[in-house]
C-alpha cells in the first residue's frame, strides 16, 4: 500500500510521525516538513510503519546519502544518512527534549554536541551478518534478510581495511571487526543462533590518558574513538568529587569511570555483573589502592543493607535503564549527586522521573552525538538532592 503523507515531527527510534485518516504512521527515510509517497511495511493495531520511497517536497536539510546502501529496503544500520549532520543533531535534540517533557515532566534545552572526527569513519566495532552464500553484510531494517556491502562508510578506516568483506564465512554466522584505541585490530566469529564465539578471542589494548586496559576483543568498549574521553570529563565536571568522598561506579564495566574518579576522592566501588569485565578492571586498576570491585547484579548488590552510604554515584546502566528498584536503592543512601550516563533517552527520562519523585532534581544535562548517522546518542545528566 502506497500513501501520500505530510511528515510531522521526529520520534524516538529513527523515524518521523505522520497521520493517514487519523491513524499514526511511523515513517523512515523522511524528514519533518516533507511530503512523500510512502510504502507501508508493517500494519499493527493502532499504527502503521512505512518507508518514504519518493520525496514530493524535500526538506532543506535533505542531502544525498554518502552510502549507496542507505535507504528503503537496504541496510538498516543508519537512520539519518539522508539528513545533513547538523540536522541529525537537531533531530536528536528534539527527541531528548520531548522524552524529558513527556516522561519526566521536565522542560529543558539540550543541544546534541558533535564529537571530533565527523560523521563518517568513526565506528571502531562493526558486526556483520553472514548470509547463506557465505557473504557478510548487514540486516535490512526489521528483517532477517542480509544486504551484502562493499564497505561500511561509518566504520573506522582500520576496520574497513580488515579483510572481512573480501572473504567467505560460515553461513549463518556473524563476524565482528574491531579496532582498539591503541591501534590493535581483531576479527571475531560467532554462531548466530547461540551467540557463542567460534574463533579464538585475541586481547586488544584500550587506552584512556596514560592508562591501558587489556581486554578480550569481544568485550564492551565505546565504539566512538572520542566517546570515553568526552564522557569521563563530563562526569568529573558534573560530580566534582572531593577528597575523602565515597563513590560508586554502578554498571561500571572495567572501571573506566572509577579510574577517573579515584585521584579526586576517597574509596571508589565498582559494581559490575560481568566477570570478565571485573577481572580486566582489577588488572588495569591494581595500582589504585582506593578502588575495589564488587562482582554481581547491581540491584542485588544494592539490596545488601551493608551498603550504607555514598557521596557521589556514576550510574551507567544498559539500554533498558536502571529501573525503579536500583534508583530507589541509590536514593535510600542519600548521595549528594548522581551522574547518569544513558544510551537511551526514554529509559533516561523514566529514571529521572523516579529520581524526582524521591527528591532529586536534574540540575544539568548534556548530550553527545556519539553515533552519527544513526538515531542513537548519549545523554549525561546530573541529579542532585533537593
Amino acid at each position: 500500500m502506497i500513501l501520500e503523507l505530510e511528515i510531522g515531527p521526529v520520534a524516538h527510534g529513527g523515524h518521523c510521525v505522520a497521520r493517514h485518516e487519523g491513524q499514526v504512521v511511523f515513517v523512515r527515510h523522511a524528514l519533518p516538513g516533507e511530503r512523500v509517497l510512502a510504502r507501508v511495511t508493517d500494519e499493527k493495531r493502532g499504527f502503521l510503519r512505512a518507508d518514504a520511497i519518493e520525496i514530493l517536497l524535500a526538506s532543506p536539510d535533505r542531502v544525498i546519502p554518502p552510502c549507496p546502501f542507505a535507504g528503503p529496503g537496504a541496510c538498516g544500520g543508519c537512520d539519518w544518512q539522508h539528513a545533513d549532520p547538523g540536522a541529525q543533531r537537531r533531530l536528536k535534540q528534539h527527541v531528548i527534549e520531548e522524552q524529558l517533557a513527556r516522561l519526566a515532566g521536565i522542560s529543558a534545552t539540550v543541544p546534541v554536541e558533535p564529537l571530533p572526527g565527523g560523521p563518517l569513519g568513526w565506528r571502531t566495532r562493526v558486526q556483520y551478518a553472514v548470509g547463506r552464500d557465505g557473504r557478510p553484510g548487514f540486516h535490512r531494517h526489521r528483517s532477517s534478510d542480509i544486504v551484502p556491502v562493499d564497505r561500511c562508510r561509518i566504520a573506522h578506516p582500520a576496520v574497513q581495511a580488515l579483510p572481512v568483506l573480501r572473504e567467505d564465512w560460515p553461513p549463518g554466522s556473524s563476524v565482528e571487526a574491531v579496532r582498539s584505541s591503541a591501534g590493535d585490530t581483531a576479527v571475531i566469529t560467532r554462531n548466530s543462533r547461540t551467540g557463542g564465539i567460534t574463533s579464538p578471542v585475541p586481547k586488544v589494548r584500550e587506552t584512556v590518558g596514560d592508562r591501558t586496559w587489556n581486554l578480550d576483543a569481544s568485550g564492551f568498549w565505546q565504539v566512538h574513538p572520542h566517546a570515553v574521553t568526552a564522557f569521563t570529563e563530563t562526569v568529573l565536571d558534573m560530580l566534582r568529587p572531593a577528597e575523602g568522598e565515597r563513590a560508586w561506579d554502578l554498571y561500571g564495566g572495567a572501571g573506566v569511570f572509577a579510574a577517573a574518579l579515584a585521584p579526586h576522592c576517597g574509596p571508589v566501588t565498582v559494581v559490575e555483573a560481568d566477570r570478565r569485565a571485573v577481572a580486566t578492571g582489577q588488572r588495569a586498576l591494581r595500582d589504585l589502592s582506593n578502588v575495589r570491585f564488587a562482582q554481581g547484579d547491581v540491584a542485588a548488590v544494592l539490596a545488601n543493607p551493608n551498603w550504607r552510604s555514598v557521596d557521589v554515584v556514576v550510574l551507567d546502566p544498559p539500554r533498558a535503564g536502571a529501573g525503579r528498584a536500583v534508583v530507589e536503592a541509590i536514593v535510600a543512601r542519600s548521595p549528594r549527586a548522581v551522574a547518569y550516563v544513558a544510551c537511551d533517552p526514554a529509559a533516561f527520562a523514566r529514571d529521572v522521573r523516579t529520581f524526582r519523585d524521591h527528591g532529586y532534581d536534574l540540575t544539568g544535562v548534556r548530550a553527545f552525538d556519539s553515533f552519527p548517522m544513526t538515531h542513537h546518542f548519549e545523554t549525561i545528566g546530573l541529579l542532585e538532592r533537593r
